[in-house]
């Protein structure tokens, strides 16, 4: 790549993941909306070529997320540390199936005060 082609984006760290899995074919992205990881999915909104859907809780999210991924998708998860326990069942079971394309899940807690684990210690 030349000088005259680079494109240099001021991003957070939410929009970065978002933008690297963008550029690396996503195709589908899934997400609970309100948990610190809305940001991944708003961003990756804005391109047409990406499926973006929210999702009534972190388990349906991962499990199309899943589905997408078994069709031959590249899909993405998004959700905080806490919200993947509410994914555990899929995401064992997804373990004996495997996945079709390939399925990313974006861990997001950006500090324990927006976390359970601060509030239960």
């Amino acid at each position: 790549m030349d000088n005259q082609s680079k494109k240099i984006l001021f991003l957070s760290g939410d929009q970065a993941l978002a933008q690297a899995a963008y550029e690396e074919g996503v195709g589908f992205a899934a997400s609970y909306p309100g948990t610190p990881a809305t940001e991944i999915l708003e961003y990756l909104s804005k391109f047409p070529e990406v499926n973006t859907q929210w999702s009534v809780n972190e388990k349906v999210a991962y499990e199309v997320a899943l589905a997408a991924s078994i069709a031959g998708a590249r899909s993405l998860y998004a959700s905080k540390h806490v919200g993947l326990n509410v994914a555990m069942d899929p995401l064992m079971t997804s373990a004996y199936v495997g996945v079709g394309g390939s399925m990313s899940w974006s861990p997001r807690t950006p500090s324990r005060s927006t976390s359970s684990w601060k509030r239960e210690s």
